[in-house]
């Protein structure tokens, strides 16, 4: 087994960050600019929600100037939410001060096993317990400069890197061919309920629109624990989280909280089951996925609600597809209560009109989406199943634990 080596890490690359960008100087369109939230988001291999840019010419000056980050980079969250890292990739961007911290590796280390590492138990520990601020949490680079790094040499490094890519090269190519699943049923959607391609010219008049609530046997949310005066727990009922449901509607079980036995049995109102549809009605409005047995049994809290189809009505299919095909977004974007925080009410979730359509042409529609969502389904949990085995291969490959220097790679 090769000898591994411990060194600050500021010995094996250069810690820095960004030149200030103000907030007068974004724009509508430009070059992309990120803050914490859009690395965060980039991350988790999600679509940018929030868009902000700067001008090509601010970008120029700063580059000729200063530099900016370059393929193989990583920007790490700094502030707030701490230690998330992304590995650049060859796209053209800047991003915000204070917010990021620029990391930019030396010849003794790979920018992948540098990622990879940031994200295991050992640098995670390390920003957990140097970082400082009481109300808000940050990490300095002065701070980062003196974390302990332990790592192999650059063959070794390329071998323990090269195994868990091909594992997140799978997750990756998954969620592509999901997204081009969706936008087939978009399209599916699209023609039939909004462009009516298949009628022959059939008027939405010759539609029956039910309210939402009338074709669900439940359209309800849930309560959060403490309100009961329990606790959640370290393992136990899953408690589906809004941060828990993902742009992509896949449902991150890393983001789950747990309660027992005895609180999911008084909080019986918002039990999940297979099918359902999740819809988060507070703080970041509008995320959504349909349910399946692998992340049950699980419970939730007010900030989701719980759509769950009447089948003798609709399939689950059928209505999950009008949440694919954006149906609701007018109507419930019109509709949104402010408060402390954007929320829907649930009234306003159950009113939504939903499109019916005669039982035998309803079937002809749902057989056409039906087999688009089981694949998509299929695809998610294999995701779950390749993400728990890179999440338990990867702190024993970075330890050393995992010994690879016999393999040929």
């Amino acid at each position: 087994m090769e000898t591994w080596k411990t060194m600050t890490l500021s010995d094996v690359c250069y810690i820095s960050s960004s030149k200030r960008i103000f907030a007068k100087e974004y724009q509508s369109s430009g070059i992309p600019f990120y803050r914490g939230k859009e690395i965060i988001e980039k991350h988790n291999g999600i679509s940018i929600s929030n868009k902000l840019f700067i001008s090509s010419e601010r970008y120029e000056e700063i580059k000729n100037k200063f530099g900016v980050p370059l393929e193989g980079d990583i920007l790490l969250t700094s502030v707030g939410t701490l230690g998330i890292p992304w590995l650049v990739d060859k796209e053209k961007f800047y991003f915000k001060d204070g917010n990021l911290t620029w990391l930019r590796n030396n010849e003794l280390i790979t920018p992948r096993f540098l990622y990879y590492w940031l994200i295991t138990s050992q640098a995670q520990n390390q920003i957990n317990s140097k970082c400082i601020g009481s109300t808000q949490k940050a990490l300095t680079i002065e701070i980062l400069k003196k974390f302990y790094i332990t790592f192999p040499d650059i063959k070794t490094q390329k071998k323990i890197t090269s195994i868990i890519e091909s594992i997140e090269l799978k997750i990756d190519n998954n969620r592509k061919i999901n997204k081009n699943l969706e936008e087939q049923a978009q399209a599916i959607f699209k023609s039939w309920f909004v462009d009516f391609e298949p009628f022959g010219g059939i008027q939405p008049s010759e539609m029956q629109f039910i309210p939402l609530q009338e074709l669900c046997k439940v359209v309800t949310k849930g309560t959060t624990p403490t309100t009961l005066g329990k606790s959640f727990t370290s393992t136990g009922i899953n408690f589906i989280k809004a941060e828990s449901i993902l742009d992509n509607h896949s449902i991150d079980s890393s983001k789950f909280a747990f309660i027992d036995e005895e609180t999911n049995a008084l909080l019986k109102r918002s039990v999940i089951k297979a099918n359902d549809i999740v819809f988060t009605i507070a703080g970041t409005l509008g995320r959504f996925a349909m349910v399946d047995n692998s992340v049950l049994p699980a419970n939730t809290n007010q900030a989701v609600a719980i759509i769950r189809p009447d089948e003798t009505k609709v399939t689950p299919a059928y209505l999950y597809s009008f949440f694919i095909g954006n149906w609701h977004d007018e109507y419930y974007s019109k509709r949104i209560q402010q408060a402390v925080q954007a929320n829907l009410s649930l009234t306003t979730i159950k009113s939504l009109p939903i499109a019916v359509l005669k039982n035998t042409t309803m079937n002809n529609y749902e057989k056409l989406v039906s087999p688009l969502f089981a694949l998509m389904k299929n695809n998610e949990e294999e995701n779950r199943r390749l993400s728990k085995l890179r999440d338990t291969l990867l702190p024993r490959l970075m330890s050393g634990e995992l010994d690879v220097s016999n393999l040929d790679l």
